[in-house]
């Protein structure tokens, strides 16, 4: 199985990234948040800079439906070294999608179909593919894979949801095995000229998360007449893992993972060893060097920043932008003694005191708090 990082804007930028790699491993590919202009900004080049992403494989990503704005950004990219590019076709954000980039270019497939011709044509790097099942329909996703199999994509990543679910509701993994039969089976009714490598990205978010998708992906594949013409399968119920007896089947071989990893930055390495949580084989101990591994991965970050950045206030505004994901790996009780207590309402408290914090001095007396009262899930 491999493991990649999704992208997240102003998050997982080149300190991220080089902190997460030395701290806790186990992601195959990095991919940077989207490059939107022809004309890359002096922050937009210090994160794809290869001495800024030492230890990481990356991939710089890209959102744009013009032609020579996607041409110019990948030469550029060519000059640093890169030999692949992203083409971000899954983004759902309103000011994104209004002008029809991202997500919001699937809803234009015939102009989709024609600027990945010319992309492909005349681009000097391999192209891999980032995108969402459509708009609003299910439907829709069968006339985009119809495309993408036109293509020599050197990877599609399927984020499993529809434009207008945003990253809410229950994302559509029984889509992912249509893609496989469509793009993978020779016997289908519109074989592809060649297998193009497939991703499984949406809310894989514990070992239990990726099993239960492994189940639904398998069974639907297993049996597509448990599926109807558009991939749903609603006779699959949440816990259904029937059809699942290797974790590490072939037909999901690669997995994105997002919010999982900002939540757990230990995530990839814990599907690695199937360990859902650090405490459940080491104990206490365990649990202390989880909250030290911590510490250092966001002091790295917090020291990265602070010598990029001039002053308190852009340092504390990127960290607590980071808070709002890593808050969620603190429980109030030791997991090991008292796993039923997670307390919520307490660890708001700490996150409300980082929040409200306007000078670095004040933020590191409350993170000190924060790790000093409360455990790691």
């Amino acid at each position: 199985m491999l493991y990649y990082a999704a992208p997240m804007e102003g998050i997982t930028t080149y300190l991220y990234r080089r902190a997460h790699a030395r701290w806790y491993g186990g992601i195959d590919k990095y991919f940077t948040p989207f490059i939107a202009g022809r004309k890359m900004t002096t922050r937009e080049v210090r994160d794809i800079l290869p001495e800024n992403n030492t230890g990481v494989v990356l991939v710089p990503q890209v959102l744009t439906n013009k032609t020579e704005d996607f041409l110019e950004i990948a030469a550029r990219l060519a000059s640093y070294g890169y030999d692949t590019v992203n083409l971000n076709l899954g983004c759902p954000s309103g000011t994104v999608t209004a002008k029809k980039r991202g997500a919001g270019f699937l809803g234009e497939p015939e102009a989709l179909d024609a600027f990945l011709y010319e992309i492909y044509e005349k681009c000097p790097l391999h192209i891999s593919v980032k995108t969402r099942l459509g708009i609003s329909d299910l439907c829709e996703w069968e006339t985009l894979l119809a495309i993408y199999a036109k293509y020599p994509v050197q990877e599609l990543i399927v984020h499993t949801r529809l434009l207008q679910e945003f990253y809410t509701g229950v994302p559509h993994p029984e889509a992912y095995a249509q893609a496989v039969r469509r793009l993978h089976d020779s016997s289908s009714k519109h074989p592809p000229s060649a297998e193009i490598p497939l991703c499984y990205n949406g809310d894989i978010l514990s070992a239990d998360s990726l099993s239960k998708v492994q189940a639904k992906v398998l069974s639907c594949f297993d049996s597509p007449d448990r599926c109807d013409q558009n991939g749903k399968n609603d006779s699959l119920g949440e816990t259904d893992s029937a059809a699942v007896n290797d974790p590490n089947d072939p037909i999901i071989g690669r997995v994105m993972i997002g919010r999982g990893l900002l939540r757990n930055p230990a995530l990839a390495r814990q599907l690695r060893e199937k360990q859902p949580h650090p405490q459940t084989t080491a104990g206490q101990a365990q649990g202390s060097h989880a909250a030290e591994t911590l510490r250092a991965f966001h002091d790295e970050i917090l020291d990265g920043y602070r010598e990029i950045m001039s002053g308190d206030l852009p340092v504390l505004f990127k960290m607590k932008d980071l808070w709002t994901y890593m808050i969620m790996a603190f429980v109030s009780s030791d997991p090991a003694q008292s796993p039923e207590i997670l307390d919520r309402q307490n660890i708001e408290k700490h996150l409300k005191k980082i929040r409200k914090s306007d000078r670095i001095s004040e933020y590191r007396i409350a993170v000190d708090t924060l790790f000093r009262e409360c455990f790691i899930r």
